[in-house]
């Protein structure tokens, strides 16, 4: 993908929207596309429309940009998201976060569903990200030519979860009663789930959860200094010793479950915002 093709996406995104200017990005995982409901769209645009912009091919995926207010922030809402699974290669997932950026938008929230690797969660329990692992993913959006436009070729990652962020949502949890782990996010390219050797392997390095998103986005993301929170909801349990085949239609109605807590989650952080 080149700068211009960016450009020429954010241009296109300007003129349909009336030049509206998002300050919040969110990203809906599997399952999670309902918190649209919570929003005063203004502006839907499919992902069809947009100049050079991937489409989403995932079943539950739906493939639009919602741009309007919620929690009295203006954001932008993409409903659906793109893998490496699909074919498309790691500039291509990102492309839609550089234009984020592009169009104004400071602070990342990104969503997933993920299957937990901790024998302390239970299924449709929500974990915050603090941290992730990254190097079974067959790629880096940061691989190739570096538009200086958007950072530095070597970004730091030390805190790739913005600590605040994190801290803010223990708060909101406690308030309203909300179970909330916080732990270490596994990115792995699928499609297929992992065997139990895998999972054992997995937590065996420190991760708690396991899935095929997020960590390519909140890597662009962080490179062009836009601060980025990201919670899984634990739709499967990956426990070696007590394994089950794996059915989608539980792990979308685990999503499901879980959606009143993630959407009161995320509304109370964004009001929280500075």
């Amino acid at each position: 993908m080149t700068y211009l093709q960016m450009v020429e996406a954010t241009n296109f995104l300007n003129q349909q929207t009336a030049t509206f200017q998002p300050e919040i990005g969110i990203i809906l995982g599997t399952g999670l596309g309902s918190l649209v409901h919570d929003i005063n769209v203004e502006y839907t645009i499919s992902y069809t429309e947009i100049p050079h912009f991937p489409i989403s091919t995932v079943e539950f995926h739906s493939g639009k940009l919602f741009f309007g207010t919620l929690a009295g922030k203006r954001v932008i809402c993409m409903q659906g998201r793109f893998h490496f699974y699909e074919g498309y290669h790691m500039q291509q997932v990102t492309f839609p976060v550089r234009v984020m950026k592009l169009l104004g938008v400071h602070t990342l929230l990104v969503s997933n569903a993920a299957g937990g690797m901790n024998p302390d969660f239970a299924i449709s329990d929500l974990m915050v990200i603090q941290d992730h692992i990254s190097f079974f993913l067959p790629g880096n959006p940061l691989i190739g030519k570096n538009f200086d436009e958007f950072g530095d070729r070597f970004p730091d990652m030390c805190d790739p979860y913005d600590l605040e962020l994190v801290e803010s949502a223990r708060k909101i949890a406690v308030k309203h009663g909300i179970k909330l782990h916080t732990g270490v996010y596994v990115s792995v390219p699928g499609p297929q789930l992992e065997t139990r050797a895998e999972y054992r392997l997995l937590r065996m390095m420190g991760g708690d959860a396991v899935g095929m998103s997020t960590v390519p986005e909140v890597i662009a993301a962080r490179q062009m200094n836009i601060r980025c929170f990201g919670l899984s909801v634990i739709t499967d349990m990956g426990i070696p010793e007590t394994l089950e085949k794996a059915d989608i239609v539980k792990i979308i109605d685990a999503a499901m479950k879980a959606e009143p807590h993630m959407t009161q989650l995320i509304k109370d952080l964004i009001e929280n915002m500075d």
